[in-house]
């Protein structure tokens, strides 16, 4: 096939079916507000007003995390229940308020409960809505969706920790709360527009779904007792651990390497930029070969990034760190969602998909508290890098043994 026909193909797909793409990236986008590193933007301000050192701000918001992991158990498998567009509008509603919460908020105790409820309806339920619709609607075309759709992600990297970095020095940070809240209210009516129509509505499900291994529709819970789930666990941890531990401690990063917040900030758009080119790319390939072929590599990148950033002296050794970084988090936008819909089928997609979610949640919360602790231990965030760039080639050597030894029962393998 040549690139021009390629390209016609590309553009009649994304106008056949922009309203759903469309309102995939619109949930991604929004997500971004229960994001680590949108909510870590405001680490030095929230452990200045609270009184907290690095571990006791690590400790809360692991504690407000992991609970969010675990109602993401329950709450993700409302996606085989609820329409993306009812659930979605509910769910960028709990996220509105929740960011009002941040901006209100004045009682440490309390700071938990608001981390809770950033986290599970941003980074969990908006995201999840927006992953398991697209693994639903698309099954040629998974992976360009998911690439698509994902652009939220990156859009949200790319612009807002810029835009609101700056604003902080012109606004009180729980002003910014407000807009954030503002913002995700305004994603409510364009969301029910979008999703006026939905790609594939409820009495046609039957019909769209596609099988897994051993051509059977998998249950969470034997998706669960299968051997493959737990050799995808460590991969599913990594990035959502140490990826979230990187931006988590950003403000003290830059002020270990002697850098400037904002300088460090302004790396994020190359950052972002290698993401998209990586999820795009990806997801094509994922088109094309499969998700068994491509899985058990797409985590050696942060090998290199953590060793980088381990030993970077300026912003150029930090932004080659970014690069191999963003390569990473661009495919792990595309594989590992397709991975839950081709390995276990789509039929109960979102119930499996909530548990990989929740362990993916949990990994959120690990990294953050881990390191936090273990800089108040006086072990600083380089040494602990080396340790993070060690624990990518132990999931990736998992992942390599289970693919290798299940893919033989996916349908379409010869």
């Amino acid at each position: 096939m040549t690139t021009k026909s390629t390209s016609l193909n590309l553009l009649a797909f994304l106008k056949e079916n922009r309203n759903w793409l469309s309102a995939g990236a619109v949930l991604t986008l929004l997500s971004s507000f229960g994001q680590t590193y949108f909510i870590s933007l405001f680490a030095a301000e929230i452990r200045m007003d609270f009184g907290l050192s690095h571990g006791g701000w690590g400790a809360i918001y692991s504690l407000g995390t992991t609970a969010s992991a675990a109602v993401m158990i329950w709450a993700g498998g409302l996606t085989d229940v609820l329409r993306a567009r009812t659930l979605g509008a509910l769910v960028l509603a709990g996220l509105a308020a929740a960011c009002l919460a941040m901006a209100w908020n004045i009682y440490v105790a309390l700071l938990p409960v608001v981390i809770f409820a950033l986290r599970l309806t941003g980074q969990g339920l908006c995201s999840h809505i927006a992953i398991v619709s697209m693994a639903r609607w698309f099954v040629a075309t998974r992976g360009r969706a998911l690439s698509i759709a994902s652009l939220g992600f990156a859009a949200g990297e790319a612009l807002l920790p810029l835009i609101f970095v700056a604003l902080l020095g012109i606004f009180h940070w729980r002003s910014l709360w407000v807009v954030a809240a503002c913002v995700a209210i305004l994603g409510i009516p364009l969301l029910l527009r979008l999703l006026k129509t939905e790609r594939t509505p409820q009495s046609m499900a039957d019909e769209n779904q596609s099988l897994g291994m051993g051509e059977a529709h998998w249950s969470r819970n034997a998706a669960l007792r299968h051997p493959l789930f737990w050799f995808m666990v460590p991969a599913i941890l990594g990035p959502s651990a140490f990826n979230t531990a990187f931006f988590f401690h950003q403000v003290y990063f830059a002020e270990l390497k002697g850098w400037t917040h904002l300088s460090l900030v302004s790396l994020f758009p190359l950052y972002t930029g290698v993401a998209i080119a990586a999820m795009v790319i990806s997801g094509v390939a994922l088109d094309r070969f499969g998700t068994a072929r491509l899985i058990t590599l797409y985590q050696l990148p942060m090998v290199i990034a953590f060793l980088v950033f381990s030993v970077a002296t300026s912003l150029g050794h930090a932004a080659i760190g970014f690069v191999f970084l963003a390569l990473t988090t661009g495919a792990n936008s595309t594989l590992p969602n397709a991975f839950w819909a081709e390995f276990y089928g789509t039929r109960h997609i979102g119930s499996i998909k909530a548990m990989a979610t929740a362990v993916m949640v949990l990994g959120s919360a690990i990294g953050p508290g881990v390191t936090g602790i273990l800089i108040d231990l006086q072990v600083d965030l380089p040494t602990q890098f080396i340790g993070v760039a060690f624990y990518f080639v132990l999931a990736s050597v998992c992942m390599w043994i289970g693919i290798k030894r299940y893919q033989t029962a996916l349908p379409q393998f010869a």
